[in-house]
């Protein structure tokens, strides 16, 4: 009795481990190839679900279907016009025929691998048979200047681009797609990450760009330190008009106050010459002594007659 449960329970996990081994779950997001003895058997399966396989005999291989990441790796490569620069891609791919896919790639590590060389091949290409101006460029559009700059630089514009940045990524990643059809695969889109000097080539481009902006700014220096010396010049020359008529009108002021004085002193100095000589006379002898000063007068000096008019 004890036998016969135990190979009960023994066939049910057997049963259980088969029909495990039968089924499977496709995702949303992926598809299936069936293979039975490493080939392939039946289209691919896409629907989402449960679905069945011959249980031990056949293996089911699951593929992404979304949109994938391939990222390159950072290529020197030359230019049409010899410029040797650093360019870094990147792309989007998916698995459009899984079948096809597995027979020729068998996993997405492999494409990973082979898109390396797709894509890395057809970037070489493209950028040796376009100059640095087209890879950094999109469109030939108007150019925004100072109005402030001279003439000569107002002059200076971009040169025209025939086919630009976008279109050249889409010419790679057109080329990509025809080297990759026969492997069950789409690029959809390749992109530029990065285009960049080489050290050498940027600390040059660098130096450059620090001496056209420095030739910049010492014109405008230049301009600046004039146009100081311009306004100096006339702030020297208003300074002096204006102090030379302030001169003049405050001597005219003060030859009429002195003539008015003069005028007033010499009337009232006429209602009474003798008075007139006394003052003066008198304002005249703190000039001429102090206390340890000796006076000795002739009998018809002035000073003496002042003096004798004044006893009582």
């Amino acid at each position: 009795m004890k036998t016969a449960r135990l190979a009960t329970i023994a066939l049910v996990l057997l049963v259980l481990i088969t029909l495990g081994s039968g089924l499977y779950i496709v995702d949303e997001t992926q598809q299936v190839i069936i293979t039975q003895f490493g080939e392939p058997r039946g289209d691919a399966i896409t629907d989402p679900g449960l679905h069945f396989k011959l249980p031990y005999l056949q293996t089911a291989h699951f593929f992404d279907k979304r949109y994938l990441e391939w990222d390159g790796d950072r290529n020197q490569i030359p230019t049409k016009d010899k410029r040797f620069i650093w360019v870094d891609t990147y792309a989007r791919w998916r698995i459009v025929d899984p079948l096809l896919f597995y027979v020729r790639m068998t996993n997405e590590l492999q494409a990973q691998t082979r898109l390396d060389d797709i894509i890395d091949g057809a970037t070489r290409d493209a950028v040796a048979n376009h100059d640095l101006l087209q890879l950094v460029r999109t469109s030939n559009r108007e150019v925004t200047v100072d109005p402030d700059l001279p003439e000569a630089d107002l002059a200076t514009g971009l040169a025209e681009i025939t086919t630009g940045r976008t279109a050249i990524m889409d010419q790679i990643q057109e080329v990509a797609q025809a080297r990759s059809v026969d492997l069950g695969l789409e690029v959809v889109d390749v992109r530029f990450k990065i285009i960049d000097y080489n050290d050498d080539v940027r600390q040059n481009v660098y130096q450059r760009m620090i001496a056209e902006r420095n030739r910049i700014a010492q014109r405008f220096r230049s301009e600046g330190l004039g146009e100081s010396s311009r306004i100096r010049g006339e702030k020297e020359r208003d300074l002096q008009e204006i102090t030379s008529e302030a001169y003049r009108q405050s001597q005219e002021l003060i030859g009429k106050a002195d003539a008015e004085a003069s005028s007033i002193y010499a009337a009232a100095f006429g209602r009474d010459p003798a008075f007139y000589d006394f003052l003066k006379t008198m304002e005249s002898y703190p000039a001429a002594f102090d206390k340890d000063s000796w006076l000795i007068l002739s009998t018809d000096g002035e000073f003496l007659r002042f003096l004798q008019s004044a006893r009582p």
